[in-house]
């Protein structure tokens, strides 16, 4: 394992919760939200403009929609939202009881379907679920989670890697873009949690060579795994937790980086006061296109 380059912020954006970060091809931006703070973010790398567009609830993840506008992972359930975020459409409740579970991570898959998880906010009863959802509505892939998280392809988009967080473990699973159905489900990494490193996997992507890079929540680093999940490299961050990473630019070669602040001790926001900004690092190895969100598919 080797010390990678650090993280630098590009924007100090003191998010509450910033996370799910998506670069759009179409509008060369990174489109990201703040789910405490309700609000889904663009920035523009080329210019360094941000736009935060308020939404009346918390906001777990998004995904441009093909024909326009998004698709949009919040407590009440998955939205269509326009192109200024605004509330379109109820695609699909959240089945769970929504006082204790909203939508977390989400990923659009090969074929344009939208994969999104829940979270079990009192981390008690491993209520949540990853679902998947297209045009035969919301179907469960799979349960008894605490905290779905990390979503990421394999190139050939043969396998699904999905994270649990508080249990500081990633599975992977065969996955097939023609029905968008899991099987055979297997341990990928499991992190030794010490009392100086609390570090767990949060929300992630994979790389043209098929290495998983995964945030790690209380870690102040992100890792970079090999398909057979040995550790090849860490990176620093000024941020003690950071959230989830995207490749973005025109070659797909900066890894950018959301963080959270809030709920973080006061000495350690002092120790690291661009907690809830966005990172990002050049990467030599570039990312995978992310498609769209296809209503039809």
């Amino acid at each position: 394992m080797t010390a990678g380059p650090a993280f630098t912020c590009v924007l100090d954006a003191r998010a509450k919760l910033g996370e799910g970060p998506v670069w759009s091809a179409a509008d060369q931006a990174l489109y990201w939200v703040d789910i405490k703070g309700r609000a889904l973010n663009r920035f523009d790398p080329a210019t360094g403009a941000t736009l935060a567009l308020p939404l009346p609830e918390e906001i777990g993840c998004v995904a441009p929609r093909k024909g326009g506008g998004f698709i949009a992972g919040l407590r009440s359930g998955l939205w269509q939202l326009d192109g200024e975020g605004g509330l379109v459409a109820c695609l699909a409740a959240n089945p769970e009881d929504q006082g204790a579970s909203r939508f977390n991570d989400g990923k659009v898959d090969p074929a344009g379907r939208y994969l999104a998880g829940t979270l079990d906010e009192p981390k008690a009863g491993g209520k949540a679920h990853l679902y998947r959802y297209d045009h035969r509505g919301l179907a469960v892939l799979a349960g008894g989670l605490l905290t779905s998280n990390g979503l990421a392809f394999s190139p050939d988009g043969r396998t699904l890697y999905h994270a649990d967080t508080p249990t500081f473990t990633v599975r992977r699973y065969r996955y097939d873009p023609a029905t968008g159905e899991i099987s055979d489900g297997e341990l990928f990494i499991r992190l030794q949690p010490t009392a100086d490193d609390r570090g767990r996997p949060d929300g992630a992507a994979v790389d043209a060579e098929g290495c998983y890079w995964t945030a790690l929540y209380e870690g102040g680093r992100v890792a970079r795994f090999s398909p057979d999940g040995v550790l090849l490299s860490e990176h620093p961050v000024p941020a003690r937790c950071p959230t989830m990473v995207a490749f973005g630019g025109p070659d797909l070669r900066t890894l950018y980086l959301t963080t959270a602040s809030a709920g973080r001790p006061a000495d350690e926001l002092e120790r690291f006061p661009q907690s809830g900004g966005l990172f990002a690092m050049p990467v030599e190895v570039a990312g995978l296109p992310v498609p769209p969100f296809d209503p039809a598919a």
